[in-house]
């Protein structure tokens, strides 16, 4: 049985996601094999966790860049040291337009490959 924060974190991601009712319990029972996230134990709770973060729902625009993405070019850059306008002055120079969000799955995983060697050769 899970403890409360989790099952607030539910809850919490349940209405972030914009989920009624009857999808957020059908996303459990496809998830899970439940229809209550009292019935989750640790396991089901990561991998409900997990699922969430890869639903449809997660994505930023219709092109397809996911808030999983987003996450990790973030922490990309701040691993780098790298400052916001410096980040979107890369952006331009190498992907010819600056606001990440606008950017489809293909592009962010460019993104995220080319931050990587840049981190690579920086330590």
């Amino acid at each position: 049985m899970l403890d409360h924060k989790k099952l607030a974190v539910i809850h919490i991601v349940k209405r972030e996601l914009g989920l009624s009712d009857d999808e957020y319990r059908d996303f459990l029972e496809k998830s899970c094999g439940v229809r209550s996230a009292k019935e989750l134990d640790e396991i089901s709770f990561r991998r409900l966790m997990r699922d969430f973060a890869k639903s449809r729902h997660y994505l930023i625009n219709p092109e397809g860049l996911t808030i999983r993405q987003k996450l990790y070019i973030m922490h990309l850059i701040e691993d780098l040291g790298w400052s916001r306008s410096h980040f979107n002055n890369f952006l331009h120079k190498y992907y010819h337009k600056t606001d990440i969000d606008s950017y489809s799955k293909t592009e962010a995983s460019k993104v995220i490959e080319s931050l990587k060697q840049v981190k690579k050769h920086h330590i």
